[in-house]
């Protein structure tokens, strides 16, 4: 009888090796990187919608409703962007030949296409910030124009919260309040990142927009929803800024589907901001720990100077670790968000130490 020859050994060199697994791709650009959850998804498919233009969308006014009496206003109005949202304001508060004062490097004056200048003829008085975002009071009060026909009529004071990861100082929101109201002029926030100001100072976020006369309040940030921000104010005010965002070509028709990812980010990813937060303080204390120079902030955003010789290294370090962030010079801003986990944390770290050598 002939025996079977042995089996040969199944060891796992006999075998074609598989290619590594591709990490994670890791995004601190910034927070609107951020991509819904499966969750999130779910409840956008679910979502029942209507015509928003005609206004009988019931889940973008559901949305508008719950953000109007979470933040202590009338009404709100969904719109499909931060810029949109406070450009509006600013046309709905101002006319032709009217003025708003507001920060040199505010998001609304620096960053948004000059839109209030062109697209609404609202001239902008741009002003000195101090390092916290806040516009000095008496700056704002010594440019408030006169009554004459020379001058343009200043009719609004816009801030900024945060500002570079700073929440502005709940004191000083008091009193910039205070000064419009003795002056006629009406406040305005763009909050892009109201939610981060709120968790950072722990506050409910009516807090600080209790303040205002309007509020823009982006939800496709830290929140994590893919698109809209919404603009809030009293009744008359919304409903002026609906007239111009149809002018603007911001109507819309099924946004529910997008709302519906705008409700469960208020419902859900709120309290899970200061994770955000952690995160990037704990990415702030190991690149000082590198002797990097870190400017952190109590938010999800920080700012670290990187020797300009090793610009390229970091470049090739982070290609190399699947990580993304504008490095333009020497001082880069980093963000956390909904996809950036505690590995991620620590890979960033990695490439920072292995950029510098």
């Amino acid at each position: 009888m002939t025996l079977a020859p042995p089996a040969r050994s199944m060891e796992a060199s006999s075998f074609p090796s598989s290619p590594p697994l591709p990490m994670p791709p890791i995004d601190l650009r910034s927070d609107t990187v951020t991509r819904p959850t499966a969750a999130m998804r779910a409840a956008m498919l679910a979502a029942e919608v209507g015509d928003d233009v005609y206004g009988d969308d019931p889940t973008v006014n559901a949305l508008q409703a719950k953000l109007a009496g979470m933040l202590g206003f009338e009404a709100g109005l969904f719109v499909p962007s931060g810029t949109q949202s406070n450009l509006l304001a600013l046309m709905a508060h101002c006319e032709r030949g009217d003025e708003y004062i507001v920060g040199m490097d505010a998001h609304t004056y620096k960053y948004e296409g000059g839109g209030a200048a062109v697209l609404g003829s609202i001239q902008p008085q741009p002003l000195p910030q101090a390092a916290d975002g806040s516009i000095p009071l008496d700056s704002v009060r010594a440019a408030i124009k006169p009554i004459d026909p020379h001058f343009a009529r200043t009719k609004i004071l816009c801030l900024e919260n945060t500002w570079h990861g700073r929440p502005l100082p709940l004191d000083y929101l008091a009193e910039a309040r205070a000064l419009c109201k003795e002056r006629g002029l009406g406040l305005h926030l763009d909050g892009a990142r109201l939610f981060n100001a709120a968790v950072a100072q722990g506050v409910p976020a009516v807090e600080i927009t209790r303040h205002f006369d309007s509020v823009s309040v982006c939800l496709s940030k830290g929140l994590g929803a893919p698109v809209g921000s919404v603009l809030l104010g009293n009744a008359a005010l919304v409903e002026k800024a609906r007239r111009w965002r149809k002018v603007l070509g911001g109507g819309w028709r099924q946004a529910g589907i997008l709302a519906a990812g705008c409700i469960h980010a208020l419902d859900h990813h709120v309290a899970r901001l200061a994770e955000d937060h952690r995160r990037a303080s704990e990415l702030a204390s190991g690149l000082a720990a590198l002797g990097l120079k870190v400017e952190p902030t109590p938010t999800n955003l920080l700012f670290v100077r990187v020797p300009e010789a090793r610009l390229d290294a970091l470049r090739a370090a982070f290609a190399a670790a699947g990580i993304l962030a504008s490095i333009g010079g020497p001082r880069l801003r980093l963000a956390t968000h909904l996809d950036i986990d505690d590995a991620a944390i620590e890979r960033t770290r990695q490439a920072f130490a292995a950029a510098l050598g």
